[in-house]
């Protein structure tokens, strides 16, 4: 099995600047709070931590004058009672499928600028942004965990905003490692917080809907967020109606990108150093945290609201599995939205996915942690040849 980890991706990956952090918009406050729980920063990586402080103490009185201007407007922003989320690990096509169902007219999303800029993507949308999206297309014109363009007005993770607004994320364990575990353990499957933790981290997440469904002019809004896969019942508190999609993929191939992920972001975040091997750790447990998570808690999604996508069948017949998940979920539009899909679906066609070298040490670690995948999705278990 191959996914290309060098060739074009890594060479226009390059060496990782103190200048690029996910953070570097977000909220001082809050950037703040994570450095003072960090435990130490190393030494190496102080030139970052110092230019992720400047810029979101920088850009604090663009977040103000957001709230002066918007703030009542946000509050006041009625989010549609049933929106979509998909859910699944990460690297397991939540990304294509999200794409392929924000080409439906009627659907709203987060975009990546907001996610960018959580606290002034209202007040952003102009100068701002087309000032950010000339600057990112120079440096990134595709995505650098994959090859998928990079947009600003594209949707995007949740997770992203949530992360430039408060302490409460799973991606914060990519800027200190050495507390992954216990971001992952807080923010993805609530363990640990207090009623009052749980509500500040709904809503923040409910803001970020709201500011979305602003700029989404009201529409039902579809959302990806896999931290959203370890707390489904958190979510069913805010949105009863909510609807929900599951993707899953072969558990070798999510194991592979998943390294790639982590190995691509983490040298352009962290403040600690972190071995290659505890990131592989890392990896094991948290997929078999999150899907645990998520078989224990998937009864309480309410019939004909949870519709499960085998990513390898939306990838060779996508429009016949988008049609199942219209029908399946009770969703309206896909006659219209139909010919949207085929020219995204067509528009995607030569899309090169990254290639990896499946060895014996990644099959026998999967097997060993994760051997309950290949029963509950029904994918070939391999055996290591040594």
């Amino acid at each position: 099995m191959t996914e290309n980890v060098g060739g074009p991706l890594m060479a226009k990956a390059g060496r990782p600047r103190n200048t690029e952090h996910p953070l570097a918009m977000g909220s001082f406050r809050s950037w703040l709070a994570l450095m003072a729980r960090s435990r130490g920063i190393d030494a190496a990586y102080l030139p970052r931590a110092l230019f992720v402080t400047l810029t979101t103490l920088l850009t604090s009185p663009l977040r103000l004058g957001e709230k002066l201007r918007y703030g009542r407007r946000v509050r006041r922003a009625q989010i549609h009672p049933s929106p979509i989320f998909i859910v699944g690990h990460w690297r397991s096509g939540t990304t294509y499928l999200h794409n392929l169902l924000c080409q439906d007219a009627a659907l709203g999303f987060v975009s990546t600028f907001q996610t960018m800029a959580p606290g002034f993507c209202l007040l952003g949308e102009g100068t701002i942004k087309r000032g950010l999206s000339r600057l990112a297309r120079a440096r990134y014109p595709t995505r650098l965990i994959d090859n998928i363009p990079l947009d600003l007005d594209a949707p995007q993770e949740d997770e992203f905003a949530i992360a430039n607004m408060t302490t409460l994320s799973f991606l914060h364990g990519f800027t200190l490692p050495r507390q992954a575990e216990a971001f992952f353990a807080r923010s993805v499957l609530l363990e640990g917080l207090s009623e009052r933790a749980v509500a500040r981290r709904l809503r923040s997440h409910e803001t970020v809907l709201r500011k979305a469904t602003i700029r989404s002019s009201g529409r039902r809004l579809v959302l990806k967020n896999c931290a959203s896969t370890g707390h489904i019942k958190a979510l069913l508190r805010l949105f009863p109606d909510a609807r929900f999609i599951h993707i899953y993929r072969n558990p070798y191939h999510v194991f592979l990108s998943t390294l790639h992920l982590h190995r691509t972001v983490l040298p352009r975040s962290q403040l600690q150093h972190s071995s290659a091997d505890s990131v592989e750790q890392r990896v094991l447990r948290f997929y078999k945290k999150l899907l645990r998570a998520y078989l224990r808690d998937r009864s309480a999604i309410p019939p004909g609201r949870l519709v499960e996508v085998r990513f390898e069948d939306l990838e060779t017949e996508p429009l016949e599995q988008l049609r199942r998940v219209y029908e399946e979920l009770s969703l309206p539009g896909f006659a219209q939205a139909e010919d949207r899909f085929r020219s995204h679906i067509a528009s995607v066609a030569d899309y090169r996915k990254n290639t990896y070298t499946l060895d014996e040490h990644a099959i026998a670690a999967v097997n060993r942690h994760w051997g309950f995948a290949f029963e509950q999705w029904g994918y070939t278990r391999l055996e290591p040849r040594g």
